[in-house]
């Protein structure tokens, strides 16, 4: 403004005499425009500073300014201190085929408030909750199974009379929450949970898998319409595709985050396999392994972990001790359980060249660790593949990509070109899976696609929240061809990996870090060139009945992977006989005498669990009868449960907290998996300002192109 104000005059001395009113209104003009771009600019500053600051300050908790601790705001928008610690506890029980763990999981209120604990955490995506124990001070409240509308109800009355009380609900097959009412001022609630689930054994190795943590889900689909203008239970609101996703996605927040000493463990397990064990392995964590006889006691190195991946421990039988088959019983109310392990030993080689379609998730939740473990997956993939072979590479996020139109030929060209592709994939957006499993499974009926057995190696984290949907379009587009999983990450979406395995009629593996991806997709290739024993079939002797065996029709066995069939009914005696076809055409049978069977526990449960699997995969279409309703209810109740429609709920009859004293909520945080970028963290947020400040912006934009138009009008 100085410099114009300083040269016009010289212009306007220049300009002829009948030109010179016209420069004089002009300027008036321009003056006037000046003092009200002025008035109106001061105007907007003072109206909108308050706004934006009450708006920063709403949305702060995107970016917390207090190192070790986590910050979140309440309904009215103001800030609220760290209050709720959390950590836990694992011990561990293995005893053959089934793993039995206590889970004490400690809440300590740090505040001056009474407080209500709401924790969403993964659990083995195998797991049967059967337990439930509240301790406050010297009370013990042992928890009760309900269904999980009374459960919420008591649940409710309780938490409004002030009275203490947890609930623990399922969300999804691993993923659980806990809610806890009425901490008191610089107290500690302990929740204690009993939870099994079976060991998996393949290949002459056991493995069992205790999740920490979760990679914050993708949750596609509309928003539904009438949500609240703030987020609630989580970072997600609901969509039509996930109408739970404020449910299931917790935040998920950096290690800074939380107060020093939360979210730590402490694990401990004991391995009794029934045989003798040569080696305990992990490639997760450091381990301290002591042998006693057949008994071997494990714990990490480090002592306490911080739990931002799943604990992996592998462990493998002496030379020459590796099971080929094994039986367990278990009386329980009057009935007997058996559970039969069968290991065929299934091996052979291809007799039909592959079509193999690579599917790689490039979305958000993979960037970090998680894509270069992706891209390494498939370069290992891409050299298995032999001159008679053919093959694709697709990618997805918001969008699926596809390298070439069809499946081509694996020679010298092709494959330095998807070398190149793969190398250079990077990690971001959505995770719209759909579109990316329609395009694999797609049949092409060419000439040229005969005669090929046509295998989709797919490689993600699995970070969903509308599993129910892609299995069931898993199982309506599949066809002829075999589905193989490839978990990635530290802390895997591992339901999705299994269910979309067994749907797709293959397998599934892990990678849990880049040193480790030779050895298991190697294990994975194996099995994919080796063909699979068929028409696998079993049958009980009398007192058992072929309704009660599950799963009622075990799917194809691949190289390495036992048959693992339960059965309820009465134990009379006679034989297991198990039939199935080789490769090569020939017949495989082998028998076991049920007089022979060891002595187990929680057979029951892992029955009861097995059968409720079975009912829900009939709800695949997203609706569930009220026959099968009921069937899950009773089994829940039957066995103690936890399931879809059962709860735990332990409620202490004495009121702790005066009604007059507030009660407020911590929504804790789950920490982001080991090795992930910065955008996977997830903190709460409430409505803002945003819209008034992006109209006051637009309004103030166009006023000043409109006085710049008008200067152009007049000195032009």
């Amino acid at each position: 403004m100085l410099l114009t104000h300083h040269f016009r005059p010289l212009t306007y001395a220049r300009q002829r005499p009948r030109d010179h009113r016209r420069g004089l209104e002009g300027r008036r003009l321009h003056h006037g425009l000046e003092a009200i771009s002025l008035w109106l600019a001061m105007a907007m500053l003072l109206f909108v500073h308050p706004l934006y600051a009450e708006a920063n300050t709403e949305a702060g908790s995107m970016a917390p300014d207090g190192a070790g601790a986590f910050h979140f705001v309440d309904d009215a928008g103001h800030w609220q201190t760290p209050a709720t610690l959390l950590t836990t506890e694992y011990q561990v029980t293995v005893s053959g085929l089934i793993a039995d763990t206590r889970l004490v999981q400690r809440f300590a209120n740090t505040s001056q408030q009474w407080r209500e604990g709401v924790y969403v955490f993964p659990l083995p995506d195998n797991a049967s909750v059967y337990g439930l124990t509240m301790t406050a001070g010297e009370r013990v409240i042992v928890g009760e199974i309900h269904t999980r509308e009374d459960a919420t109800e008591q649940y409710e009355n309780a938490r409004r009379e002030g009275r203490q009380a947890a609930k623990v609900e399922q969300q999804r097959p691993n993923l659980f929450t806990t809610r806890l009412a009425n901490i008191p001022p610089g107290e500690t609630v302990l929740v204690e949970l009993h939870y099994q689930q079976s060991v998996r054994y393949q290949s002459g190795e056991f493995e069992l898998r205790l999740p920490t943590t979760l990679t914050p889900r993708y949750m596609p689909g509309e928003l539904l319409p009438d949500q609240p203008a703030s987020w609630q239970g989580g970072w997600a609101t609901a969509t039509s595709e996930v109408p739970d996703a404020d449910q299931i996605s917790p935040f998920t927040v950096a290690e800074g985050d939380v107060a020093a000493g939360s979210h730590r463990a402490r694990v401990e397990l004991t391995l009794n396999a029934g045989l003798p064990i040569a080696t305990v392995t992990s490639p997760s964590h450091s381990l301290n392994s002591v042998w006693v006889d057949d008994e071997v006691s494990v714990t990490p190195q480090a002592g306490e972990i911080l739990m931002d991946r799943d604990l992996i421990v592998r462990w493998t039988p002496q030379r020459g001790q590796a099971p080929s088959a094994a039986l367990f019983h278990q009386s329980w109310q009057g009935e007997d359980y058996l559970l039969a392990l069968v290991v065929p030993g299934v091996n052979g080689e291809a007799l039909l060249p592959r079509e193999l379609v690579f599917v790689i998730d490039t979305s958000g939740s993979m960037a970090g660790a998680s894509i270069r473990q992706a891209r390494a997956s498939l370069l290992r993939g891409l050299e298995t593949l032999g001159p008679d072979d053919r093959f694709n590479v697709i990618q997805f996020n918001s969008q699926t990509e596809q390298l070439f139109m069809a499946a081509r030929p694996a020679d010298s060209a092709n494959l330095a070109r998807a070398r190149r592709y793969v190398s250079e994939l990077t990690a971001d957006g959505g995770t719209e899976m759909a579109p990316a499993l329609a395009a694999a499974l797609h049949h092409d009926n060419s000439e040229a696609a005969s005669g090929y057995v046509r295998q989709v190696v797919f490689i993600t984290d699995g970070a969903v929240g509308n599993e129910q949907r892609l299995f069931s379009q898993i199982s309506r587009q599949l066809g002829d061809s075999r589905l193989f999983t490839v978990a990635i990450g530290s802390a895997p979406n591992m339901h999705f990996m299994r269910e979309a395995a067994r749907f797709g009629r293959g397998t599934y593996t892990a990678i849990n870090d880049l040193g480790g991806v030779s050895g298991p997709l190697d294990e994975l290739f194996r099995k994919m060139e080796a063909p699979v024993m068929t028409a696998i079939q079993t049958r009980w002797p009398d007192g058992f009945t072929a309704t009660e065996a599950l799963p009622q029709r075990p799917g194809d066995l691949f190289l390495g992977e036992p048959l693992v069939q339960v059965v309820r009914g009465q134990l009379k005696g006679g034989e297991l006989e198990a039939r199935g076809r080789l490769p090569d055409g020939r017949e495989w049978q082998q028998q076991l005498a049920l007089a022979n069977a060891a002595p187990a526990q929680g057979l029951h449960r892992y029955w009861a669990r097995a059968r409720i699997d079975s009912l829900m995969d009939q709800s695949l279409s997203g609706q569930v009868s009220e026959d099968v309703r009921g069937e899950v209810t009773g089994l829940g109740l039957a066995h103690q449960l936890v399931t879809r429609y059962t709860s735990f709920v332990a409620v202490d009859r004495t009121p702790v907290r005066p009604l007059d004293e507030n009660l407020e909520t911590d929504q804790l945080p789950t920490l982001a998996p080991a090795g992930s970028e910065a955008s996977m963290l997830r903190y709460p947020q409430t409505a803002t300002w945003w819209p008034l400040l992006t109209a006051t912006g637009l309004l103030g934009l166009m006023f000043a192109s409109a006085v710049l138009m008008l200067q152009r009008r007049v000195w032009g």
